[in-house]
């Protein structure tokens, strides 16, 4: 969505009753569990190292299903290892970009980052200044687009970080995707962000994947987790978008005009 997008539609907190409806979040849970004889049999691996970088007010925990998904996959997956996500104080970018070095260092080849909310807004600023060590980045949920007050943890992340003043120079920083495979998982339902501060500009090496899920419960929905498996299978010299076609067309739209006619046909 570009910046004049933005000003005819201004981006607002999600209505009450999309927050109420964060509260289907262990359904989803319960949904992947269900669904893993399917999961099991979708995308495999390659061993590459995937990093996973918690939301706001979450922590390792909150990605450890999603981790240990992924290694079942055939991936070497790695939580961020700094506890509580309560955003970019106290260095915390920079002890990402450290962890990320590390872990291509260790394995010899490149990452790929899946963050969660918050964490997706740092796996793309982390791919901007480590590109030759970043495989892709994949988010969910992320607000990367846009003025940064318009979410439901508004008040709980300027209590760390101070106020969330616009800048629209910082604002088209942001929103600019990285330079290699980026794709952003998002939902028109989610209770916490404003979908819409979840888009990426068209461009050859970006995407917009919309699922039906919650914000809390997005890192461990079925349908998201073989989107990840999908994308991160992806070789990034030949990367082509989601084909929502090979993995039942009617529980995936994508937001690119074209994807949508793709889906649709």
């Amino acid at each position: 969505m570009s910046t004049a997008d933005h000003q005819r539609h201004p981006l607002r907190p999600p209505s009450p009753w999309l927050l109420l409806l964060e509260a289907r979040a262990p359904w989803e849970y319960a949904a992947a569990w269900a669904a893993m004889p399917w999961l099991k049999r979708g995308p495999q691996g390659d061993g590459h190292p995937v990093v996973v970088l918690p939301g706001f007010q979450a922590s390792d925990l909150s990605t450890a299903p999603m981790r240990r998904f992924l290694r079942e996959r055939g991936y070497a997956p790695y939580g961020w290892g700094l506890g509580t996500n309560r955003g970019p104080a106290g260095g915390v970018r920079e002890a990402c970009r450290d962890l990320v070095r590390r872990v291509a260092d260790r394995h010899g080849v490149k990452v790929s980052l899946v963050g969660w909310s918050l964490g997706g807004v740092f796996a793309r600023e982390i791919a901007k200044h480590l590109e030759a060590q970043t495989r892709c980045v994949i988010t969910l949920g992320s607000p990367f687009s846009g003025h940064p007050r318009p979410t439901r943890a508004t008040a709980a992340y300027e209590r760390h970080n101070g106020p969330s003043r616009h800048d629209p120079e910082r604002a088209a920083r942001l929103s600019t995707a990285p330079r290699v495979p980026t794709t952003s998982i998002y939902s028109r339902t989610d209770g916490i962000v404003d979908w819409r501060s979840s888009l990426n500009d068209d461009e050859p090496h970006t995407e917009n994947i919309e699922v039906n899920a919650s914000h809390i419960g997005m890192g461990v929905n079925p349908l998201v987790l073989y989107v990840i498996a999908d994308r991160l299978r992806q070789d990034p010299a030949h990367w082509q978008r989601f084909d929502a076609r090979a993995a039942h067309r009617l529980f995936f739209r994508g937001a690119q005009a074209r994807q949508f006619r793709e889906v649709q046909a």
